[in-house]
């Protein structure tokens, strides 16, 4: 065994008893007092070993990809491995979301009191919705949001709101809403890794990317379509930097990163892997000046409407004190939420950031490497900030969805592919199949 390969193990092994210290005292934790507020820490999730009408799909999709995911990716032209990616992406969360069954597992995730639909209702006029939105963020408010609602800029709820308006109401399609656009984040990552770095890169990393345990929480939760709007604004910043047609691409991407901070306040920390992107991609000025211009419009309509991003946000940080915020041990849950990561990107996004940062190349080193290196060190570095501002204690393993894909093409450095995969797959079914979970 090879040194390389050896402390790679070595970091997951480390990356495991993490994990279990994080239950274990977790565990303890809540028996004393419950101050975690979840019912299986570090994880929103309760103990249930089932099975359902996903769990043959699921292992089937796992075995396929584990034995013939690194081949086709290194075989199939690129616009077919980015659609087999999507594809794949999309059968592998929608059987580990049916392993619940339909409703619990779909239909009904996003129709509980603290969700987004109960809220859909309250939006007839949507101005007037808007203008009113900051009153109701506040517990002790009349007619208080529920959590998600009031933890999020509107832009979260009018995107259930509208799929109401064409006909697409009700838990159902907002289910599938937010699987098939949660799943093209992994589309995105590759496009921009792509882009950035080296094709070759992007194709090792493109199994990691469709096997990722995320893929538990991406159905369904909302979070996993922010991951996906965050993501395409990363890609489409990438090749405007690059100079393909970095005006229209520029100007999209910042339409998009716009549009991120107003379904997520969150998500003002995915600059830092913007700023990734343009310091390895190019010094010049133009696919900036786009993007800006683009990114100002969303707040301005918004804004126009009657909410007020920066209003809303201070506000949240009373209401977030005065819910479960307020209780949960900043003690705990600034090493736990690490824990919950490792539960999302898996043993072998562990090993491949081990590699990544800091990515220590040879006399002659590859300028893809060193741009894909910096790409998920800029990633680490905002879930970190995330962490350490505790505004995210617990239920990272959905919040911290749109930073955790872009750990994952860290294990385009790893070797021995298929193992890897293994330890991917068989993680997400065991908490697929043990746990059920919030998402």
């Amino acid at each position: 065994m090879n040194r390389d390969l050896l402390r790679d193990l070595y970091a997951a092994v480390c990356a495991a008893l993490l994990v279990l210290t994080a239950v274990l005292v977790g565990a303890a934790i809540q028996h004393r007092d419950g101050s975690l507020r979840v019912g299986w820490p570090p994880l929103l999730a309760s103990w249930d070993p089932h099975v359902g009408p996903g769990t043959p799909a699921a292992v089937v999709v796992a075995a396929a990809v584990v034995a013939y995911g690194p081949t086709l990716a290194a075989r199939l032209p690129w616009r077919p491995l980015l659609l087999a990616v999507w594809g794949t992406g999309m059968a592998w969360t929608w059987s580990l979301a049916l392993v619940d069954g339909w409703h619990r597992g779909v239909a009904e995730q996003l129709t509980t009191r603290n969700e987004y639909l109960p809220a859909v209702g309250r939006f007839h006029d949507i101005p007037a919705a808007l203008r009113d939105f900051t009153r109701h963020i506040l517990i002790d408010s009349p007619d208080n949001w529920g959590a998600h609602v009031a933890g999020h800029p509107p832009g979260a709820t009018l995107t259930f709101v509208l799929l109401d308006r064409i006909g697409l109401g009700g838990g159902g399609w907002a289910g599938t809403w937010c699987i098939t656009a949660g799943t093209t984040a992994a589309v995105a990552v590759l496009v921009a890794v792509r882009t950035l770095a080296d094709e070759s890169l992007a194709r090792r990393a493109a199994p990691f990317l469709v096997l990722a345990p995320a893929a538990v929480w991406v159905g369904t939760s909302a979070d996993g379509y922010f991951a996906a709007v965050a993501a395409w604004a990363v890609a489409l910043l990438a090749l405007a930097v690059r100079g393909v047609r970095p005006g229209l691409n520029g100007f999209c991407s910042g339409l998009l990163f716009g549009l991120t901070v107003y379904l997520s306040y969150g998500l003002t920390l995915m600059v830092v892997v913007a700023g990734a992107v343009v310091w390895a991609g190019s010094s010049r000025r133009r696919p900036l000046l786009f993007a800006l211009a683009g990114f100002v419009v969303v707040p301005a309509v918004f804004t126009a409407l009657g909410f007020e991003w920066w209003e809303g946000y201070r506000i949240l940080v009373t209401r977030y004190y005065q819910g479960a915020g307020g209780v949960r041990p900043y003690g705990y849950w600034v090493w736990a939420n690490l824990a919950c990561t490792v539960l999302i990107v898996g043993p072998a996004t562990v090993a491949g950031v081990r590699r990544a940062v800091p990515r220590r190349h040879p006399a002659h080193p590859n300028r893809g490497d060193r741009r894909l290196g910096l790409l998920v060190t800029a990633a680490l570095l905002a879930l970190l900030v995330a962490d350490l501002s505790g505004m995210s204690k617990a239920e990272t393993e959905r919040i911290w969805l749109p930073f955790a894909v872009w750990l994952l093409p860290a294990c385009a450095f790893l070797t021995g592919a298929r193992g890897w995969l293994v330890g991917q797959a068989v993680l997400a079914l065991l908490v697929n199949h043990l746990l059920l979970t919030g998402w």
